[in-house]
Order: C-alpha cells, then sequence, then structure tokens
C-alpha cells in the first residue's frame, strides 16, 4: 500500500439554487462503448490486491497538502473546524445592509477591504478580526444572525499535471487536417496562463487578476490549453477560442480564496462570458454558494471539476452546489477514474487521463484528473450559449446530454452523470516525449 499510496500522490490528486430545468432527456444507449459502473482496480496494476482502491487513502491526499500548506504558510493560514484552509483573522460579509454594518462595528472589527461587484449587484466586504476567528465569526452571527458572514476559506486545484513539460515528440508534430470549430467565448477561474506557450498562439487570451502581472503556472496552463489551444498535432475542445482567464492564485499563500474566486466570478459576468470552468475544489461556503446560485439564476453555466477524493468521499464544492455541471474523468478504455468522485453532483464523463496537455514555459505533460476533464465539457456546451440565458442554458445542458455515450441507462447516475461526452477530443498521450535521462 506505500506503493500504491504514492503512485497516487505523484499522478492522481495534488488537492484536489435551484437546478438549472431539465425535463427527462433520453440519452440514446450505445452497447459498443464499455463503461463499468464500478472500477475496483488502478488501470495497467497487475495485482489485484495492490491495485485495490484505498478510499480513505484518496481523501488523505488532499488533507495532506492542506496540511502542509498549513504549516507553510501559519502565519496567513489556519484551519476551520473541518480541517478546511482559511486565511488568517478574515472573515466576510457579502452585501451588508445597515444592521450588519452597525454589528461590525459595535463587535470592534474593521473594514479592511471592499469590493462592488457590479454585474452581481452585490458588495463584497473582508473583515479583520482579531483572535480566534472561528470564535469571531460565530460572534457576528450571533449579532447578526440574518447577515451573510462566512470564512475565507481557500480552494485548491483538482488535479495537477504529471512530471514536467517536455517537447512533443517528433512523430506527432503534423498539423492536423479537421477544421477548427466556431470560435467560442469561454471563462476560466483557476492559477495563470502561460501565454507564451505556442499552443495558446491561434487563439485570443485575456487575462485577470494579480494586479495585472502575468504569474503563470502548471495547472491553468494545462486547463486552458484544453480548453482553446492549437498548435501543431495539439488542439483543445474549442481550439482557437476566445478565453477569459482569471487567476485567482498569483503564486501567494492565500491564493484561491473565496475573495478572489468571487471576483473573479464578478469580472466574468461583467464581459458576459456565458460558461465558466472552475476546476477547483473546496469546502461549502455560505459566501461562495450565494455568489454561484446567482449567476446561475442569471443563465449562465458553471462547469466545475468533482474532484480526486475517492467515489466514497465526501462532496466537493462548487460542484456539489445545485445548478453547477460537476464533471468527472475517465481513462482511455472510457472508465471512470477511480480517485474520482460520485454522486448526484456528478452530470457528465470527459477524457481526464491517458492525454497530454500544455506544460509551462513549453512542451506537454501527461495530465490525470477530474480537473483535466471539466474543460472538454465546458467546450462543447459553449457553443450553445454565446450570451448567459437560462433558458438557453438548459437546451445546451439537454443537448450534450442527448448525445452522451451511456451505460445503457438513459437517466443520469452517479458515476457518469448522463453519460461520456467528447471521448474523440482527447490530446494523445504521444504528444509528450519522455527523456530517458
Amino acid at each position: 500500500m506505500r506503493v500504491l499510496r504514492a503512485a497516487l500522490l505523484a499522478c492522481l490528486s495534488a488537492s484536489a439554487g435551484a437546478q438549472i430545468g431539465l425535463p427527462p432527456a433520453r440519452v440514446p444507449a450505445l452497447p459498443a462503448v464499455n463503461l463499468p459502473g464500478v472500477l475496483n482496480g488502478l488501470p495497467g496494476t497487475a495485482d489485484p490486491a495492490t491495485a485495490r482502491l484505498d478510499t480513505a487513502q484518496l481523501r488523505e491526499l488532499r488533507h495532506a497538502r492542506i496540511g502542509e500548506l498549513l504549516r507553510r504558510h501559519r502565519d496567513v493560514l489556519e484551519a476551520d473546524s473541518r480541517g478546511e484552509p482559511i486565511v488568517r483573522g478574515q472573515v466576510l460579509l457579502l452585501s451588508p445592509d445597515a444592521a450588519s454594518l452597525a454589528a461590525v462595528a459595535s463587535a470592534g472589527f474593521t473594514i479592511e477591504r471592499e469590493s462592488a461587484l457590479t454585474g452581481l449587484d452585490a458588495r463584497l466586504l473582508v473583515l479583520r478580526v482579531t483572535g480566534d476567528t472561528a470564535r469571531a465569526l460565530r460572534r457576528l452571527q450571533t449579532l447578526d444572525p440574518a447577515g451573510s458572514y462566512d470564512f475565507n476559506h481557500i480552494y485548491l486545484e483538482s488535479a495537477v499535471p504529471a512530471g514536467p513539460a517536455v517537447a512533443p515528440a517528433a512523430a506527432a508534430a503534423a498539423e492536423g487536417t479537421a477544421a477548427p470549430p466556431a470560435v467560442v467565448r469561454l471563462g476560466l477561474i483557476d492559477s495563470g496562463v502561460d501565454a507564451r506557450h505556442g499552443a495558446f498562439a491561434g487563439g485570443v487570451l485575456h487575462r485577470h487578476g494579480c494586479a495585472g502581472a502575468a504569474v503563470p503556472a502548471a495547472h491553468g496552463t494545462a486547463v486552458a490549453s484544453l480548453l482553446i489551444g492549437h498548435s501543431g498535432a495539439f488542439r483543445g475542445a474549442a481550439p482557437g477560442g476566445e478565453l477569459y482567464a482569471a487567476d485567482v492564485f498569483c503564486g501567494l499563500p492565500a491564493g484561491g480564496s473565496v475573495e478572489a474566486v468571487v471576483e473573479a466570478f464578478a469580472w466574468l459576468v461583467d464581459e458576459r462570458v456565458a460558461v465558466i470552468n472552475v476546476s477547483l475544489v473546496g469546502p461549502p461556503n455560505r459566501m461562495l454558494e450565494s455568489i454561484v446560485r446567482s449567476i446561475v439564476a442569471r443563465g449562465y453555466l458553471v462547469v466545475a471539476a468533482v474532484g480526486n477524493d475517492g467515489p466514497a468521499a465526501p462532496p466537493l464544492y462548487p460542484a456539489a452546489w445545485p445548478g453547477v455541471i460537476g464533471v468527472t474523468g475517465i481513462d482511455a478504455r472510457g472508465r471512470v477514474l477511480p480517485e474520482a468522485e460520485r454522486g448526484p453532483q456528478v452530470k457528465f464523463a470527459a477524457p481526464g487521463a491517458d492525454m497530454a496537455a500544455a506544460g509551462t514555459p513549453h512542451g506537454y505533460v501527461l495530465v490525470r484528473g477530474t480537473s483535466f476533464a471539466a474543460p472538454i465539457v465546458a467546450a462543447l456546451l459553449a457553443p450553445g450559449l454565446a450570451q448567459p440565458d437560462p433558458a438557453a442554458a438548459a437546451r445546451a445542458i439537454r443537448a450534450l446530454a442527448g448525445r452522451a455515450q451511456h451505460a445503457g441507462n438513459a437517466d443520469p447516475d452517479a458515476v457518469y452523470g448522463y453519460g461520456v461526452v467528447g471521448a474523440e477530443l482527447r490530446p494523445p498521450p504521444a504528444l509528450v516525449r519522455l527523456r530517458a535521462d
């Protein structure tokens, strides 16, 4: 099991409202596609005893990363009662009225920052609290039970690319012959995208966050390439598209905070980018849930990775909030990834392993995890939703569900959702040339 756990740590996960009304969709059954309901072993492992999945260990992977994050940045971060990371000494307050502001003042807390979320008709306040952050939150909730308060939680990437970026294999460097689809607009909330990579030469990239500075990172670059990348034999799911990419990490210890994610959503709403990919995972948060519900109600599609804590793990967010399109991953044989979470939050399955994505600053890497399945689904939904619109959003989901490959049951299930989509869009792993040294 020690060997298995090391392998999982290396290549699986480093974290990681109302539903849109959908009349029952008849998903075609495609018997030729092998989609088993349960996967007990890891692909390519000969010994069933070694291959058997320990779901407790999968949950420990993200918690181990959280523990290391807290140890390294204890001056900035601390844990809530569930062990989830929060920004030390901060409480968030959404759209306060006079009573909320009076409660803040009477408790002796100060307003550290305030952001006007114009497109959402909301305001976000960051309160500086003294002493124990959890005790301060409870005090504010007692003084002002009608107010909307919560921690400034930290959200993490659902998975990370495996290994360093390497040059594309010579045999895979020829130009593809298929004509790219029509240009679509897509939103991305993630870490920074390395615009220097050749995969983005044919697309349009708008960046937001980090006070205008470029802070490229492996995860955001890989996910962005699976959305709009197009270079040689490498193609994302919407090659040459227009991407609005918000960096919510900026290389900072408190990167991935709810404050940053909320402001990223507000920017994308201001830009009217109707389909937004979020390959991040974290705990339930009252503030972020309120924002996501508001966005979904306005006719935006939020597509999110379900996470890699294992099939028996509690749900992760934002994928598990109502109205969000949760995405799981499959391997090259059409089998769900053993580390992928399961449950009613799963709406679609898409390639999430045995494939390449852009590395930073060049070359390609092998990727694995639900993080890398979500952008494929987002890109497939985008042509059906050029502008935010609730009815059009429902139609786009219904249309994609109608094209999904399912194991014979027309109803969505906890493993594959409506079924597998985008299997033909998997960038081949041959794009990655493994160095002998």
